[in-house]
Protein backbone atom coordinates (compact mmCIF):
# COMPACT_ATOMS: atom_id res chain seq x y z
CA UNK A 1 0.00 0.00 0.00
CA UNK A 2 1.65 3.27 -0.90
CA UNK A 3 1.44 6.17 1.59
CA UNK A 4 1.70 4.24 4.35
CA UNK A 5 4.68 3.78 6.95
CA UNK A 6 4.62 0.03 5.25
CA UNK A 7 3.67 -2.13 3.21
CA UNK A 8 3.28 -6.13 2.82
CA UNK A 9 6.81 -6.31 0.99
CA UNK A 10 7.96 -4.22 4.04
CA UNK A 11 5.93 -6.50 6.79
CA UNK A 12 7.77 -9.96 5.06
CA UNK A 13 11.21 -8.41 5.07
CA UNK A 14 10.69 -7.66 8.06
CA UNK A 15 9.80 -11.08 9.15
CA UNK A 16 12.89 -12.88 7.65
CA UNK A 17 15.05 -10.32 9.12
CA UNK A 18 13.86 -10.90 12.89
CA UNK A 19 13.52 -14.60 12.22
CA UNK A 20 16.89 -15.57 13.79
CA UNK A 21 16.00 -13.95 16.58
CA UNK A 22 12.26 -13.52 17.67
CA UNK A 23 9.84 -16.44 18.61
CA UNK A 24 6.69 -17.23 16.39
CA UNK A 25 4.64 -17.10 19.26
CA UNK A 26 1.97 -19.83 19.86
CA UNK A 27 -1.85 -19.26 19.15
CA UNK A 28 -3.87 -20.87 21.94
CA UNK A 29 -7.96 -21.45 22.36
CA UNK A 30 -10.16 -21.47 25.57
CA UNK A 31 -13.84 -23.15 24.82
CA UNK A 32 -15.14 -21.03 27.75
CA UNK A 33 -13.96 -17.76 26.22
CA UNK A 34 -15.34 -19.04 23.21
CA UNK A 35 -19.14 -19.28 24.83
CA UNK A 36 -18.76 -15.86 26.79
CA UNK A 37 -17.86 -14.08 23.17
CA UNK A 38 -20.12 -15.73 21.30
CA UNK A 39 -17.01 -16.46 18.92
CA UNK A 40 -14.39 -18.95 17.58
CA UNK A 41 -11.36 -17.06 19.50
CA UNK A 42 -7.90 -17.31 18.32
CA UNK A 43 -5.00 -16.46 21.06
CA UNK A 44 -1.67 -14.77 19.99
CA UNK A 45 0.50 -15.00 22.60
CA UNK A 46 2.54 -12.57 22.43
CA UNK A 47 3.15 -13.24 26.41
CA UNK A 48 5.49 -15.27 25.01
CA UNK A 49 7.84 -13.60 22.81
CA UNK A 50 10.90 -12.94 23.77
CA UNK A 51 10.95 -9.81 26.75
CA UNK A 52 7.45 -10.38 27.26
CA UNK A 53 5.66 -8.56 24.96
CA UNK A 54 4.90 -8.04 21.11
CA UNK A 55 7.50 -4.85 21.25
CA UNK A 56 10.88 -6.99 20.60
CA UNK A 57 9.40 -7.45 16.73
CA UNK A 58 9.80 -3.77 16.28
CA UNK A 59 12.86 -3.05 17.79
CA UNK A 60 14.72 -5.89 16.31
CA UNK A 61 13.82 -5.18 13.09
CA UNK A 62 14.81 -1.26 13.42
CA UNK A 63 18.24 -2.50 15.41
CA UNK A 64 19.36 -4.84 12.54
CA UNK A 65 18.43 -2.05 9.46
CA UNK A 66 21.11 -0.29 10.77
CA UNK A 67 24.48 0.07 8.86
CA UNK A 68 27.57 -1.25 10.60
CA UNK A 69 28.96 2.43 11.40
CA UNK A 70 25.56 3.87 12.73
CA UNK A 71 25.08 0.64 14.83
CA UNK A 72 28.35 0.78 16.37
CA UNK A 73 27.54 4.01 17.84
CA UNK A 74 24.53 2.75 19.33
CA UNK A 75 20.29 3.02 20.06
CA UNK A 76 18.80 5.37 22.40
CA UNK A 77 14.70 5.79 23.48
CA UNK A 78 12.65 6.70 25.83
CA UNK A 79 10.23 4.06 27.42
CA UNK A 80 8.42 3.07 30.74
CA UNK A 81 8.07 -0.08 29.51
CA UNK A 82 7.94 -3.04 27.40
CA UNK A 83 9.80 -0.51 24.39
CA UNK A 84 12.61 -0.24 26.76
CA UNK A 85 13.00 -4.15 27.55
CA UNK A 86 12.55 -4.86 23.62
CA UNK A 87 15.50 -2.78 22.41
CA UNK A 88 17.74 -3.53 25.65
CA UNK A 89 17.94 -7.20 23.90
CA UNK A 90 17.71 -6.20 20.11
CA UNK A 91 20.78 -4.19 21.05
CA UNK A 92 22.58 -7.05 22.90
CA UNK A 93 21.78 -9.20 19.85
CA UNK A 94 23.68 -6.80 17.68
CA UNK A 95 26.37 -6.37 19.93
CA UNK A 96 25.83 -2.98 20.23
CA UNK A 97 24.49 -0.10 23.54
CA UNK A 98 20.95 0.59 24.56
CA UNK A 99 20.72 3.52 26.14
CA UNK A 100 17.24 4.05 27.57
CA UNK A 101 15.72 7.39 29.54
CA UNK A 102 12.83 6.06 31.64
CA UNK A 103 11.31 8.10 34.43
CA UNK A 104 11.19 7.61 37.36
CA UNK A 105 7.81 6.19 38.16
CA UNK A 106 8.51 3.03 35.93
CA UNK A 107 7.80 -0.34 37.07
CA UNK A 108 11.03 -0.91 38.90
CA UNK A 109 10.75 -4.75 37.06
CA UNK A 110 10.95 -3.03 33.95
CA UNK A 111 13.56 -0.51 34.47
CA UNK A 112 15.46 -3.84 36.00
CA UNK A 113 14.95 -6.44 33.12
CA UNK A 114 15.95 -3.50 30.97
CA UNK A 115 19.43 -3.70 32.86
CA UNK A 116 19.28 -7.55 32.88
CA UNK A 117 19.91 -7.36 29.38
CA UNK A 118 22.38 -4.98 29.27
CA UNK A 119 20.53 -1.82 28.49
CA UNK A 120 21.69 1.54 30.35
CA UNK A 121 18.88 3.20 32.70
CA UNK A 122 18.98 7.17 32.36
CA UNK A 123 16.49 8.00 35.10
CA UNK A 124 13.91 11.18 34.39
CA UNK A 125 10.89 13.33 35.59
CA UNK A 126 8.19 11.48 34.89
CA UNK A 127 6.48 13.75 31.99
CA UNK A 128 6.89 13.39 28.44
CA UNK A 129 9.15 17.25 27.81
CA UNK A 130 11.79 15.82 30.52
CA UNK A 131 11.83 11.79 28.85
CA UNK A 132 12.38 14.10 25.31
CA UNK A 133 14.61 16.13 26.66
CA UNK A 134 16.56 13.58 28.30
CA UNK A 135 16.60 11.35 25.05
CA UNK A 136 17.95 14.59 23.14
CA UNK A 137 20.74 14.84 25.49
CA UNK A 138 21.91 11.37 25.38
CA UNK A 139 21.48 11.36 21.76
CA UNK A 140 24.05 14.52 21.33
CA UNK A 141 26.71 13.00 23.58
CA UNK A 142 26.20 9.49 22.07
CA UNK A 143 25.75 10.09 18.38
CA UNK A 144 23.96 7.38 18.67
CA UNK A 145 20.23 6.19 16.89
CA UNK A 146 16.38 7.13 17.93
CA UNK A 147 14.31 3.99 17.92
CA UNK A 148 10.60 5.42 19.17
CA UNK A 149 8.63 2.85 20.91
CA UNK A 150 5.99 3.05 17.74
CA UNK A 151 5.96 5.81 15.49
CA UNK A 152 8.73 4.42 13.17
CA UNK A 153 7.97 2.64 9.83
CA UNK A 154 10.73 0.39 10.77
CA UNK A 155 8.96 -0.64 14.33
CA UNK A 156 5.99 -0.71 12.27
CA UNK A 157 7.24 -3.17 9.86
CA UNK A 158 8.22 -5.09 12.67
CA UNK A 159 5.15 -5.34 14.27
CA UNK A 160 3.23 -6.10 10.99
CA UNK A 161 4.93 -9.41 11.30
CA UNK A 162 1.78 -10.93 14.07
CA UNK A 163 -0.96 -10.75 11.05
CA UNK A 164 1.39 -12.85 8.75
CA UNK A 165 2.18 -15.32 11.19
CA UNK A 166 -1.90 -15.07 12.39
CA UNK A 167 -2.83 -15.38 8.49
CA UNK A 168 -0.52 -18.27 7.31
CA UNK A 169 -2.33 -20.68 10.02
CA UNK A 170 -5.61 -19.18 10.39
CA UNK A 171 -6.57 -18.14 6.24
CA UNK A 172 -10.05 -18.37 7.28
CA UNK A 173 -9.72 -15.06 9.87
CA UNK A 174 -12.91 -12.95 9.79
CA UNK A 175 -11.12 -9.79 12.25
CA UNK A 176 -7.90 -9.06 14.24
CA UNK A 177 -8.71 -7.51 16.94
CA UNK A 178 -5.32 -5.40 18.71
CA UNK A 179 -4.85 -3.14 21.49
CA UNK A 180 -4.07 0.63 20.58
CA UNK A 181 -1.92 2.93 22.50
CA UNK A 182 0.49 4.85 19.98
CA UNK A 183 -1.06 2.75 16.91
CA UNK A 184 2.37 1.31 16.22
CA UNK A 185 0.97 -2.47 17.02
CA UNK A 186 -2.34 -1.97 14.79
CA UNK A 187 -1.28 0.06 12.13
CA UNK A 188 1.86 -2.96 11.23
CA UNK A 189 -1.54 -5.80 11.45
CA UNK A 190 -3.73 -3.48 9.81
CA UNK A 191 -0.99 -2.81 6.94
CA UNK A 192 -0.42 -6.75 6.83
CA UNK A 193 -3.83 -7.67 6.96
CA UNK A 194 -5.57 -5.53 4.66
CA UNK A 195 -3.16 -6.04 1.92
CA UNK A 196 -2.87 -9.37 2.02
CA UNK A 197 -6.40 -10.22 2.72
CA UNK A 198 -9.22 -7.24 1.98
CA UNK A 199 -11.72 -8.92 3.50
CA UNK A 200 -10.15 -9.24 6.80
CA UNK A 201 -11.32 -6.33 9.47
CA UNK A 202 -8.96 -4.84 11.94
CA UNK A 203 -10.24 -3.21 14.94
CA UNK A 204 -8.44 -1.40 17.90
CA UNK A 205 -9.05 -1.34 21.56
CA UNK A 206 -8.46 1.12 23.97
CA UNK A 207 -8.68 2.33 27.52
CA UNK A 208 -11.85 4.75 28.73
CA UNK A 209 -9.15 6.74 30.71
CA UNK A 210 -7.02 7.61 27.64
CA UNK A 211 -9.26 7.10 24.58
CA UNK A 212 -7.68 9.73 22.39
CA UNK A 213 -7.84 7.28 19.61
CA UNK A 214 -11.19 6.76 19.68
CA UNK A 215 -12.19 10.19 20.00
CA UNK A 216 -9.72 10.94 16.63
CA UNK A 217 -12.09 7.87 14.68
CA UNK A 218 -14.64 9.58 15.14
CA UNK A 219 -13.52 13.01 14.29
CA UNK A 220 -11.25 12.29 11.50
CA UNK A 221 -8.53 14.44 13.07
CA UNK A 222 -5.82 13.66 14.97
CA UNK A 223 -6.37 14.30 19.05
CA UNK A 224 -3.78 14.28 20.99
CA UNK A 225 -3.94 12.27 24.48
CA UNK A 226 -4.27 14.23 27.59
CA UNK A 227 -4.22 13.10 31.46
CA UNK A 228 -4.53 9.39 30.63
CA UNK A 229 -5.95 7.68 33.44
CA UNK A 230 -6.13 3.84 32.84
CA UNK A 231 -4.39 0.97 34.73
CA UNK A 232 -3.12 0.00 31.22
CA UNK A 233 0.04 1.94 31.43
CA UNK A 234 0.96 0.30 28.24
CA UNK A 235 -1.52 2.22 26.32
CA UNK A 236 -0.92 6.16 27.72
CA UNK A 237 0.76 7.54 24.19
CA UNK A 238 -0.91 9.42 21.95
CA UNK A 239 -1.20 8.75 18.06
CA UNK A 240 1.57 9.75 15.91
CA UNK A 241 2.50 10.82 12.05
CA UNK A 242 3.13 7.26 10.58
CA UNK A 243 0.70 4.97 13.21
CA UNK A 244 -2.70 7.53 13.10
CA UNK A 245 -3.18 7.72 8.64
CA UNK A 246 -3.35 4.06 8.97
CA UNK A 247 -5.77 4.07 11.87
CA UNK A 248 -7.53 6.79 10.23
CA UNK A 249 -7.86 4.86 7.10
CA UNK A 250 -7.52 0.95 7.60
CA UNK A 251 -8.70 0.25 11.27
CA UNK A 252 -12.20 -1.16 11.25
CA UNK A 253 -13.64 0.59 14.61
CA UNK A 254 -12.10 1.53 17.67
CA UNK A 255 -14.05 -0.05 20.73
CA UNK A 256 -13.49 1.68 24.35
CA UNK A 257 -13.08 -0.74 27.34
CA UNK A 258 -13.61 0.40 31.28
CA UNK A 259 -10.91 -0.69 34.17
CA UNK A 260 -13.09 -2.80 35.61
CA UNK A 261 -13.66 -5.05 32.22
CA UNK A 262 -10.04 -4.75 31.84
CA UNK A 263 -9.44 -6.52 34.87
CA UNK A 264 -12.11 -8.54 34.85
CA UNK A 265 -10.70 -10.13 31.24
CA UNK A 266 -6.89 -10.09 32.69
CA UNK A 267 -9.09 -12.50 35.91
CA UNK A 268 -10.26 -14.46 33.04
CA UNK A 269 -7.14 -14.92 30.97
CA UNK A 270 -5.94 -15.92 34.01
CA UNK A 271 -8.44 -18.16 35.78
CA UNK A 272 -9.76 -19.72 32.19
CA UNK A 273 -6.66 -19.71 29.71
CA UNK A 274 -4.06 -20.05 32.17
CA UNK A 275 -2.12 -16.87 30.46
CA UNK A 276 -0.67 -14.10 32.36
CA UNK A 277 -1.30 -11.19 30.74
CA UNK A 278 -0.62 -7.36 31.79
CA UNK A 279 -3.87 -5.24 31.43
CA UNK A 280 -2.51 -3.73 28.20
CA UNK A 281 -3.04 -6.88 26.57
CA UNK A 282 -5.81 -8.01 28.18
CA UNK A 283 -7.92 -5.02 26.67
CA UNK A 284 -8.61 -6.93 23.49
CA UNK A 285 -10.30 -9.62 25.11
CA UNK A 286 -12.26 -7.17 27.25
CA UNK A 287 -13.26 -5.18 23.75
CA UNK A 288 -13.91 -8.89 22.07
CA UNK A 289 -16.53 -9.25 25.25
CA UNK A 290 -18.35 -5.95 24.97
CA UNK A 291 -21.95 -5.86 23.66
CA UNK A 292 -20.30 -3.39 20.48
CA UNK A 293 -17.96 -6.59 19.52
CA UNK A 294 -20.73 -9.02 20.61
CA UNK A 295 -23.21 -7.42 17.87
CA UNK A 296 -20.42 -8.01 14.74
CA UNK A 297 -22.67 -11.64 13.94
CA UNK A 298 -20.56 -12.09 10.66
CA UNK A 299 -17.22 -12.21 12.60
CA UNK A 300 -17.40 -15.76 13.56
CA UNK A 301 -13.15 -16.77 13.49
CA UNK A 302 -11.89 -13.67 15.77
CA UNK A 303 -7.88 -13.26 16.56
CA UNK A 304 -7.76 -11.56 19.81
CA UNK A 305 -3.91 -10.28 19.91
CA UNK A 306 -2.47 -10.76 23.85
CA UNK A 307 0.09 -8.27 23.42
CA UNK A 308 1.99 -8.59 26.43
CA UNK A 309 2.68 -10.85 30.11
CA UNK A 310 4.92 -8.05 32.05
CA UNK A 311 2.69 -8.21 35.51
CA UNK A 312 4.10 -6.47 38.60
CA UNK A 313 3.17 -9.26 40.63
CA UNK A 314 3.36 -6.85 44.05
CA UNK A 315 0.40 -4.67 42.56
CA UNK A 316 -2.08 -7.42 41.08
CA UNK A 317 -5.89 -5.72 40.82
CA UNK A 318 -7.21 -8.51 42.03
Amino acid sequence: MSGYAANLADIYQAAARIAPYSHKTPVMTCATLDRLSGKKLYFKCELFQKTGSFKFRGACNAVMQLPEDVARRGVVTHSSGNHAQALALAAKERGIRAYVVMPTTASPVKANAVREYGGEVIECAPTLKARETVAQTVLDETKGTLIPPYDDPRVIAGQGTIALELLESLPELDAIVSPIGGGGLVSGVALAAKEAKPTLKVFGIEPKGADDAARSKSTGRLIPQTSPNTIADGLLTSLGEFTWPVVRDLVAEILTVSDEEIVSAMRLLWERAKLLVEPSGAVSLAGVLSERFRSFDSLRHVAVILSGGNVNLATLPF
